[in-house]
């Protein structure tokens, strides 16, 4: 099969993805970019546990979010880790990776956060987020065995953070 855009059809457009079918075949999820910070508090990592319509349930995840129209990634998961968490730190980027490159071309950045400390954010009116801290051993322990629902970036996170020696 031709890899080709040239039959793309839209199928629908939102404000954070867009739906297109490509050759009548392809079923293609177009996703505004993300970050996803990484943050490690006395050997314990920061997760977001927050509701998921999709999964009508609660997920556990690190900090993330879309990355604004002339925002950087830096300025994105600073912005997102004050809104979600009211913290700031030293950022770097870690790296960056697909979620599902099978369908959706959501970009995730992989940002580290280090050295924390208060700062000042306005959460989005419709996220409902407690902060919980477990060792990555812990998360990728209940990820296994069904008691959490973790997001992708975590499970990423989590293991790096084990390669690291947490």
């Amino acid at each position: 099969m031709k890899h080709s855009k040239s039959s793309r059809q839209t199928l629908y457009r939102g404000r954070v993805l867009n739906l297109h079918v490509d050759n009548n075949y392809w079923e293609i999820v177009e996703h505004k970019p993300a970050v996803a910070i990484m943050a490690v508090q006395d050997g314990k990592m920061l997760l977001v546990k927050q509701y998921r319509a999709p999964l009508e349930d609660f997920t556990l995840e690190i900090p993330a979010g879309l990355i604004e129209p002339n925002e950087d990634i830096l300025q994105a998961a600073a912005r997102e880790f004050a809104e979600e968490c009211m913290l700031g730190g030293d950022l770097s980027v870690v790296s960056r990776f697909y979620v599902s490159p099978g369908f959706c071309d959501e970009l995730v950045h992989l940002v580290r956060a280090e050295n924390l400390r208060a700062a000042y954010g306005v959460p989005d009116d419709d996220e409902d987020i407690s902060l919980e801290f477990l060792t990555p051993k812990e998360l990728l322990e209940g990820a296994k065995y069904g008691k959490f629902k973790v997001s992708a970036p975590a499970i990423t996170a989590a293991y790096l953070l084990i390669s690291e020696g947490l």
